[in-house]
């Protein structure tokens, strides 16, 4: 395992407009899509890594890995079928500070890798920036009506640990879900 440590004041604002690396490979089972790495994430160099962040332990509730995998451990999921990539690949404080302009683009890009990789399923995690994305203004939680290429189309819920509407439990129930 690797080692783990806490970004500085200064390596978090140096890590604006850095770009976190794709973790995916052909035909998974399902890529997993944030709206775009965080300052904190971008900084450590690994998807979902700010403490408070429920993605790994929703991830483990569900089912989906063996255990509870620490954010420096994201590569393994690839094992498991799960890749990991985002809208937008630069990173910012807030993902509301994203422009539609490079939402749309992001999109795009990420059709694209959907399109070349071919996993079974694309899980969109935060309802609002694939509304955003996608012009998909009704969209709701879970399975979509859509696909993109051959891939289902899931929204799940923004694991931020902002996000107060969901409890981990919970989270856990719904990527279990999705899982299956």
């Amino acid at each position: 395992m690797e080692e783990i440590w806490k970004p500085t004041p200064e390596q978090l604002e140096q890590a604006i407009h850095k770009q976190l690396p794709d973790l995916i490979e052909p035909g998974l089972k399902a890529l997993f899509v944030g709206t775009n790495p965080g300052l904190y994430s971008a900084a450590v160099g690994h998807h979902f890594a700010r403490p408070g962040n429920r993605f790994w332990p929703a991830m483990h509730r569900g089912k989906i890995t063996d255990r509870l995998y620490s954010p420096f451990e994201d590569y393994k999921l690839l094992k498991r079928g799960g890749g990991l990539t985002n809208i937008v690949s630069r990173a910012s404080k807030r993902a509301d500070e994203l422009s539609k302009a490079e939402l749309d683009e992001g999109a795009e890009i990420l059709t694209e890798k959907v399109l070349i990789f071919r996993p079974q399923k694309v899980v969109f995690l935060g309802i609002t920036s694939y509304r955003k994305a996608f012009g998909r203004n009704k969209a709701q939680l879970g399975l979509q009506k859509e696909q993109i290429g051959t891939a289902d189309v899931w929204v799940l819920p923004n694991p931020s640990g902002l996000n107060a509407h969901y409890q981990i439990p919970e989270l856990g129930k719904i990527f279990a879900r999705m899982w299956r």
